[in-house]
Formats: structure tokens, sequence, C-alpha cells
């Protein structure tokens, strides 16, 4: 069966996509937006139910017959090809390759993740910025850290600039949308030591014992961090800097701090 073919700017459907991707939080409260195609393909190997696909047939590069679309039919998705007109209304910025999804907004909560034995984990508070946040999520992913914990959220971490940013490991990431005093308690619970980048600690990150189940706690670069990992069992590491400013950006620190930890802990086995 041919796919259904969308024209008219007017269309009810293409209304209800403007009205997800420019409403509030409340409005895009169970399902996400996804702009292109490699971070829908990392949204549907990631096992994401989307509900949507909007493509043009223009834009459509040789591999995404087989690397996509059939992957989203055999899915039981809905694909809509769209007209220039209609793809101009419902792509995100000037920068798309032509394919838009809609999928259910992934739900994790802390007592759904499933951990090895000696986790590393990360435990973003209050970000403000989306591309600090994806980018956060890259080198997260790369770095081998199990799971990202999204404490007060300051940015919807499931927005547009967030996964684009991310560049789509934001489905392949374990993310826990919770609160600062929730993820504290749950790691104390667990025994899971809490090492808090802060520049004005004492200690140098690379002197920082990662090597146990670690969770790397990042804050705002307007604010820092707040009460609950400045108290007793939050040990806090800096980088160390030598020019005349006073903090690198958040997406820069959790990669050394990231790196650092798969330093130590790759070191080990050897």
């Amino acid at each position: 069966m041919a796919d259904e073919l969308l024209t008219s700017t007017q269309n009810p459907r293409l209304k209800a996509l403007r009205r997800l991707r420019d409403g509030g939080r409340d409005e895009r409260a169970d399902v996400v937006v996804i702009d292109g195609r490699r971070e829908i393909r990392q949204a549907l190997a990631a096992g994401l139910a989307l509900h949507e696909l909007f493509y043009s047939r223009r834009r459509l590069q040789p591999a995404d017959e087989d690397r996509l679309l059939r992957p989203a039919r055999a899915a039981g998705v809905r694909l809509t090809e769209v007209s220039d007109p209609v793809l101009e209304k419902i792509c995100y910025g000037e920068r798309h390759d032509g394919l838009v999804a809609v999928a259910e907004r992934p739900r994790r909560r802390l007592s759904d993740l499933r951990l090895g034995p000696c986790p590393l984990l990360a435990v973003l508070e209050s970000l403000e910025k989306p591309g600090n946040l994806g980018a956060v999520l890259r080198s997260a992913d790369a770095a081998g850290v199990e799971a990202v914990l999204v404490a007060d959220a300051a940015t919807d971490p499931f927005g547009p600039n967030a996964i684009r940013a991310s560049l789509g490991v934001i489905f392949c990431v374990p993310v826990v949308e919770t609160t600062a005093a929730e993820a504290r308690a749950w790691l104390a619970e667990r025994g899971i030591a809490a090492v808090a980048a802060d520049p004005a600690a004492d200690q140098i990150y690379t002197n920082v014992d990662f090597s146990g189940a670690t969770a790397i706690v990042l804050g705002s670069e307007a604010r820092g961090l707040t009460e609950p990992w400045r108290g007793p069992g939050v040990r806090a590491a800096r980088v160390p800097m030598r020019g005349r400013g006073d903090s690198l950006n958040v997406s820069i620190t959790a990669a050394l701090f990231f790196y650092e930890a798969l330093r130590q802990r790759t070191s080990l086995l050897r």
C-alpha cells in the first residue's frame, strides 16, 4: 500500500503537529517530535514507539528506504509523504533533511534502571541550555555512562534542540527525569558515590578515584549546584584553569570527567 500524501498546509494533522512543536511542556507531555534521519533511526533502533513519520520524497537519500522507511512500516508507523510547502511548516529551523517523526515520550523512573555491578552515572542539575544537555549526552554515550539523571530540569531534555544536539543518542542512553533530592537519596541508598564538578573545589578531577560505583554531578553554569550536592558524602573536584576564565562550558567539563573515569576503569581491565 502506498504511503499517504499530504499537500495542504491547512490539513488538521499538520495543525496538530504544529501545536505539538509550538506548545508548552504540557502540550508535549506524552509525545516528542523528532527531526532528522539520524535521530529517527536512533529512536527506531532504541525501540521507541513512533506514531507518525512525515517525509519529503525529494529529500530522501538512497539508503533511507531500507534503513528508515521500511523498518518504520514494519513497526506499524503511519507514514506520510509531504509536499515542500508542508515540509517547511513542520520542520524545525532552517537546517533539516526532510524527515519528521512523532514518537511516544520515553518515561523512565529511577526504579526502572538496571545497572551493572559498578555503574558510572551522570546527574545533570538544572541545565538551562538544550544544546549543552545534548552535548553532555553524546559524551556520556561515548564514554559508557550507564544512565543520565536529569534533576530539576530547566529545559526539556526531549525538546527538539536537545534531541538534535545529542544526535539522537538521547534515545540510546537511559534518561530519567527526577529531582535533585530524589537523585541524591537514590544514590546514597545504593552506595553510589557522588562526585560534583565544582570550579571552587580543592581537588583536581584527575586525582579522584572513579573506579567504584560513581555518579558525576554537573550543575547549571549560571547557578552551580544546589545544597543536596554540597553536603557530606559528596566529593567535589575541579578542572584546573590557567587562563582568566573561571570555568569551562559544562559539556566540556562533563567530557573530561567522563573520560577520566573511563581511563581509570579501562586501566583496571588490562
